[in-house]
């Protein structure tokens, strides 16, 4: 529960560095004489090296170890007041302001490397050291990645989905700001109720997903991602996905994802908020159409052990298992080693995705020798 709120906390502290500029656009805008076009590319600039980061983490996760906003729209905008009534000129608030954002990283850096812990076991190190944990090779990691085609299904719709909430908050306080010409706080805090609206939305999209798989098994969970994701309201609901994907590179599978959260941002940005083709409303307007057409990608996914949301799950009693899916990873060199039992525990616990009707059912007599 410790390293569960670090990361929590983590998460929220790079939320906040990575808009903190956000709301503080219209400042920075009549500092430097930007237009609507230099906004835009700096926009596409700033998301652009965090794809290659978010992927050269993913990686780092599975092989090394995990230890290394709307709520800004609110944060920034008093910060900079705050900094003006003390006697600063727009321009030195606004940059000084920038400095509380790297003041969280560090600490926060700090708090996770003392205090976290990589697995529920303990640390990836120790339990390597311990014949515990397979210490993997760089080349596998990204490969079971990048040759499973649910991951690019995954990685469009946290573009579409991810993606467009990020697009949304860069530009959403700047659009009040002009449109309605009110203080840049209040402009600030307007904008902060659609980010802030992830406490109901991320929470209500995982309980929607599980609801359904109790019911229909993971089956019901591609449908309730489809539904949110198309009604726009389940901005966060695809994190369901992510133990689906083999053990060995989950994390490589997430970084995948969240680097098309990126991707998205850094294309709505550049097609709809970097020229004057589109007003910002039309431009709000038609990436919501772009949500719902990039959504429909869902009804590919498909798992043999599971099914899909219009075909069902393989008859075979071998291939048709979650031990015969995660066990896939592995080869017989590894299986002799009992490299393969992490994976065979993690197929156990996922038999519950078979749905209410058929989660008793025990797993084929036949199942592949790789049982612990």
């Amino acid at each position: 529960m410790r390293t569960f709120q670090l990361s929590l906390v983590s998460f929220f502290t790079c939320f906040v560095s990575t808009f903190t500029a956000a709301p503080l656009v219209p400042i920075v805008r009549d500092n430097l004489n930007l237009t609507k076009q230099d906004i835009g590319n700096a926009v596409v600039a700033s998301v652009s090296g965090s794809i290659f980061s978010r992927l050269a983490m993913g990686a780092v996760c599975d092989m090394l170890e995990p230890r290394r906003g709307g709520a800004t729209q609110i944060f920034m905008p008093l910060v900079y007041d705050i900094i003006r009534q003390a006697g600063a000129t727009p321009f030195t608030a606004s940059r000084i302001a920038f400095f509380i954002p790297g003041w969280l990283h560090v600490n926060m850096g700090n708090l996770v490397l003392t205090l976290g812990q990589d697995l529920p076991d303990g640390n990836r190190s120790t339990l390597q050291r311990k014949g515990d944990v397979a210490i993997d090779k760089f080349s596998k990691v990204p490969w079971h990645a990048v040759t499973n085609f649910r991951t690019w299904i995954f990685v469009l719709l946290h573009g579409y989905s991810m993606g467009v909430e990020l697009s949304t908050d860069n530009v959403i306080a700047e659009y009040f700001y002009d449109r309605f010409n009110h203080k840049l706080h209040t402009d600030g805090a307007i904008a902060a109720t659609f980010g802030m609206a992830n406490l109901v939305a991320c929470p209500f999209g995982g309980f929607a997903s599980d609801a359904a798989a109790r019911l229909f098994g993971m089956r019901g969970r591609p449908w309730t991602l489809w539904i949110l994701q198309t009604l726009g309201g389940g901005l966060r609901s695809n994190f369901w996905h992510h133990p689906i994907y083999f053990t060995v590179v989950i994390g490589n599978h997430i970084g995948h994802d969240s680097c098309g959260g990126n991707f998205g941002l850094g294309l709505t940005q550049l097609i709809f908020f970097s020229t004057s083709r589109f007003s910002t409303a039309k431009g709000l307007t038609l990436m919501g159409v772009m949500i719902v057409a990039c959504t429909l990608p869902v009804t590919l996914v498909h798992f043999p052990q599971w099914g899909g949301m219009f075909l069902p799950a393989s008859k075979d009693a071998v291939k048709g298992t979650e031990e015969y899916y995660y066990g896939s990873e592995w080869n017989e060199e590894e299986n002799t080693k009992g490299l393969h039992h992490g994976s065979l525990k993690f197929a156990e616990n996922n038999r519950s995705d078979r749905g209410r009707r058929v989660a008793s059912v025990p797993p084929p007599p036949n199942t592949p020798s790789n049982h612990v």
